[in-house]
């Protein structure tokens, strides 16, 4: 009686996503709707975590919106996401990169990973 589990299933979204890892620049195609209409707004930043397991994973994403840090959390398996294109990858060596919050300017850049 995993009556949990058969809800779960039942509103998997089943897309395929890249597999992308903290530090790395992405941008997330999400549809908004806003009354009776719906549009899809593109949110490029870091991921700066990833968080949870199997189909309750979500990540962080922080961008910068003329000098002021902004960060939303995005549930992998949400059906409000369309895509998520991989734009940089990063050489990080920690899964957690809340340090950033702190550092403006170039003391914020991450050095990209060679693939």
């Amino acid at each position: 009686m995993d009556l949990i589990k058969i809800a779960e299933e039942a509103f998997a979204t089943k897309k395929e996503l890249p597999s992308f890892r903290s530090g790395d620049t992405v941008t997330v195609a999400y549809r908004i709707k806003e009354g009776n209409k719906e549009r899809i707004q593109q949110y490029r930043g870091v991921v700066i975590r990833i968080s949870g397991h199997g189909d309750k994973k979500r990540f962080t994403v922080r961008k910068m919106s003329e000098n002021i840090g902004v960060e939303r959390i995005f549930p992998i398996e949400s059906p409000f996401i369309e895509s998520i294109t991989i734009n940089k990858y990063g050489k990080v060596r920690r899964a957690k990169l809340y340090y950033l919050r702190a550092l403006t300017g170039k003391k914020a850049r991450i050095k990209e990973r060679r693939v």
